[in-house]
């Protein structure tokens, strides 16, 4: 089946591995030949400052790793550890786009502006809804460490949505 990018990347923390990080990677994996996941390293997610314990690099790829073994087997991917929010995206010459959440729509604006600095092309920015929780509020990590709730109620449900188009001017 042929699909839409030959190439995507996606990055976080995967904490708490919840719905909301298996409707970021199904996002990637429903529109991409190849996925590049990066992951915070232990010393990367101590300086976001999270208020609660963070899970092992090793416990977090982990659970990436059983969750796509389980829902996309066979299918070519790459984890990479990130030591700092960009890591390969803004050197990668076969990347195509970017799947990210809501929040973190500004990240992929910079990583096209580094982009355009190294002399590459901008890439595509997919936005993925966030996964609602029962009290309206986007389910997280955070919340779910602090012992909220973590019954969802909603699925997005719009189609991945391009967020920008960045173009590199000379």
């Amino acid at each position: 089946m042929k699909r839409l990018f030959k190439k995507v990347a996606l990055g976080g923390t995967f904490d708490s591995f919840h719905i909301g990080h298996e409707k970021l990677l199904d996002s990637a994996f429903s529109i991409a030949d190849k996925v590049l996941i990066g992951v915070t390293s232990d010393s990367f997610a101590k300086q976001l400052r999270k208020i609660h314990e963070i899970a092992s690099f090793k416990e977090r790829v982990n659970y990436v790793k059983e969750y796509l073994t389980k829902k996309w087997p066979n299918r070519n991917y790459e984890i990479v550890k990130l030591e700092d929010p960009y890591g390969p995206t803004i050197t990668d010459m076969e990347l195509e786009a970017l799947v990210v959440s809501e929040e973190t729509v500004n990240g992929g604006i910079r990583i096209n502006e580094l982009r355009c600095k190294n002399n590459l092309p901008p890439i595509t920015i997919l936005v993925v809804d966030m996964v609602l929780a029962e009290d309206g509020l986007p389910i997280s990590s955070t919340r779910i460490r602090q012992g909220l709730s973590l019954i969802h109620i909603s699925e997005p449900t719009r189609p991945l949505y391009i967020s920008y188009a960045v173009f590199c001017l000379k």
